[in-house]
């Protein structure tokens, strides 16, 4: 498996923010976290590559919006927000050796952190940054069946929804809409952590923040193998774990 991120960029204190109120956000913290978030990937076997932060970029730490890795071909999106558009080329760049890349165009406008792959099947959040036509392109480009899900509350789908094993989903039922996930098992995050959905499944390991420590603890108690770090400075420019890495085998 290799893992691409990007650095912490030195304006991240200047992030996009949908649902949060903006805070002050400690740099040389946020680098440190992001460092021990790369050497539990490489711990668990990942090939992880580091590209560079760009000052122009705030959000380029969170990578995966930039692109979406299937079995047989990559997806460079479109970001909804304006100020991460350039985000694209260096991540594409980078996967071109990997992946043969189609791109998402305009008028579409798509978040990787909207877009879950379970299996065959694509699941699209329809939020503030991920649009219908997104949809209808993915289904063109990747001839995939492509699920649109309703949110309410979450910036993005993978705020409220992600794997965490083979058949077992941990999601936020107050952010989103579960109907499409039928015939999953849905592990609930424990409702004092609504943030606590957001999960990286890695074969047969998760790994998770150490701050929701309840839903850890929900998750351990259904036998899954829970790795956590320390996200919580990111987590104030409306981070998750899933953001910050592009998952290729």
């Amino acid at each position: 498996m290799i893992a691409i991120t990007r650095d912490v960029s030195p304006s991240i204190a200047n992030a996009e923010l949908t649902h949060l109120e903006r805070v002050p956000i400690d740099y040389e913290r946020a680098r440190e976290q992001h460092e021990e978030y790369r050497a539990l990937l490489a711990s668990l076997g990942c090939e992880v590559i580091s590209l560079p932060g760009d000052a122009a970029y705030p959000d380029c730490v969170f990578i995966e919006d930039t692109a979406i890795v299937l079995n047989d071909m990559g997806v460079i999106t479109r970001p909804g927000a304006d100020s991460r558009r350039g985000e694209v080329d260096v991540v594409a760049e980078a996967l071109a050796s990997l992946r043969p890349l189609v791109r998402i165009t305009a008028p579409a406008t798509l978040d990787g952190g909207d877009v879950l792959v379970l299996d065959e099947r694509i699941y699209v959040g329809r939020s503030q940054r991920s649009n219908d036509e997104a949809l209808a392109q993915l289904r063109q480009l990747t001839g995939r069946e492509v699920v649109g899900v309703g949110l309410h509350g979450a910036l993005h789908l993978k705020t409220a929804v992600t794997r965490v094993s083979r058949d077992t989903l941990l999601v936020n039922r107050e952010w989103i809409d579960v109907t499409p996930f039928a015939g999953w098992t849905l592990l609930d995050a424990d409702p004092a952590e609504p943030f606590g959905a957001n999960a990286v499944l890695l074969d047969d390991v998760v790994i998770y923040p150490v701050a929701f420590s309840r839903t850890r603890a929900k998750l351990e108690s259904h036998g899954i193998n829970v790795r956590t770090v320390k996200a919580d400075e990111l987590a104030k420019a409306e981070g998750g774990v899933t953001c910050c890495s592009l998952l290729v085998r």
